[in-house]
């Protein structure tokens, strides 16, 4: 059973508009219903022809597109034969004699789009549009100068200043656009519970933006969820086998001028126990006053890490210290590059300390202040960026690579 805003979608392509864009709520159909109609006009339409499915990154298309796409029975019960080459990507699709191609495409960073250039396309499917970047975008849509070729763009809300919304939302006539805003409601498979379950895992700027499908600007604190009153603890709050039973990280913001922090964290597989933190700020004259080498700072992790070997953790750390990592590894630890997603981090973090499953011990004074100060920058949204205000992040930053390196997608709400 499909709603009627899918169903729409599945009607789209021969209602002779050039553009679709589906926006709105976290979990409402937009995605696989979009897939299927992509691939069924595709194949309807066109015979030896290259089409692109972009996603955010390449693994998130796979997991958000092609995946779904093969577990499709009716494909199979229609004569649609489906196989995707993992080392090049490409997804080939047949019936009869009729084949296409379809090529899986990240948009991550600015330097993106170079992997589109030089292909011609008949159709592009981007998912997570609002999360790529504008060069990127632009140079997919450029490569379809196929005739007949229709562009496809799925994505969640973003700051109401973006770029995508001021473009193509904004101007759907001059597009030939057609929008189709959904809901959670739009989404007849959902079940109560599971739509109960998303609502309670956001709060803010988030649940606006995942719940209720809006395009609305973070404003003021990032974190304003956290209460120190209740997601603090002392030692004698702390499990008593905490140490025994969870996996221990030890999470590192990288700096030299900047403050340099570590943070002693112990996953438990349900609660996340931020359990001590070590910090070093060279401007702080009263307490420091100085800058430390790399070698210092190897020193004094291993000194924070303990000399237990029952212990002995991995380091996360921050990807741009390459020459902190390679002190690490000279002294024989074991170093996890952290992911420097900062909006899908952010997001994840939040959710974590909507849902109480981020603790931090009252130690860890310099955490505590920077999560209760870390805050939006309003410049920038109204500039159609959303980031955080580069002040006070040091600490949340460290705890961002830990959640957004170290933690399955069903911990913090996402599909795995």
């Amino acid at each position: 059973m499909l709603s009627k805003k899918q169903l729409d979608i599945l009607r789209w392509p021969y209602t002779g508009k050039t553009a679709l864009i589906c926006d709105g709520a976290v979990r409402s159909g937009k995605t696989s219903v979009m897939s299927l109609s992509f691939v069924l006009w595709a194949m309807g339409q066109f015979d030896q022809c290259n089409f692109g499915l972009c996603g955010k990154t390449v693994a998130s298309a796979e997991r958000n597109i092609i995946q779904p796409l093969l577990g499709v029975t009716y494909f199979a019960q229609t004569g649609f034969a489906l196989s995707y080459t993992r080392s090049d990507h490409v997804l080939t699709i047949t019936r009869g004699e009729r084949l296409n191609r379809f090529y899986v495409f990240g948009g991550r960073d600015e330097s993106s789009y170079m992997l589109i250039q030089g292909v011609t396309l008949a159709g592009v499917l981007l998912d997570e549009a609002a999360l790529m970047p504008r060069s990127f975008v632009e140079q997919s849509l450029a490569r379809c100068s196929v005739h007949g070729a229709k562009l496809w763009f799925n994505c969640n809300p973003d700051v109401p200043e973006h770029w995508f919304r001021k473009e193509w939302l904004r101007k759907l006539a001059e597009k030939d656009a057609t929008h189709l805003h959904f809901v959670m409601d739009d989404n007849p498979g959902l079940s109560p519970e599971t739509k109960a379950r998303y609502e309670s895992m956001y709060s803010g700027v988030f649940y606006r933006r995942y719940v209720l499908g809006e395009w609305t600007a973070g404003d003021g604190l990032i974190y304003d969820m956290f209460n120190p009153e209740v997601q603090c603890y002392e030692d004698g709050e702390r499990p008593v086998a905490l140490y025994n039973v969870a996996a221990r990280y030890i999470a590192c913001d990288y700096g030299t001028a900047n403050p340099f922090v570590l943070l002693d964290v112990y996953d438990d597989g349900e609660t996340v126990w931020v359990d001590n933190e070590y910090r070093w700020d060279s401007k702080n004259m009263d307490r420091c006053g100085r800058q430390k080498t790399d070698g210092e700072y190897g020193k004094d992790f291993l000194r924070f890490m303990g000399d237990d070997p029952q212990r002995f953790c991995p380091a996360v750390v921050d990807p741009s210290a390459a020459s902190f990592i390679a002190e690490l590894t000279r002294l024989q630890v074991y170093v996890m590059p952290g992911d420097n997603d900062v909006l899908d981090g952010i997001r994840r973090v939040a959710a974590l300390l909507h849902q109480g499953r981020i603790r931090i011990h009252r130690r860890c004074e310099g955490l505590v202040n920077e999560l209760g100060s870390y805050a939006w920058d309003s410049k920038a949204a109204a500039m159609g960026v959303e980031k955080p205000v580069k002040s006070m992040d040091h600490g949340p930053d460290a705890l961002r690579y830990f959640v957004n390196t170290c933690l399955p997608p069903w911990r913090y709400g996402e599909e795995g």
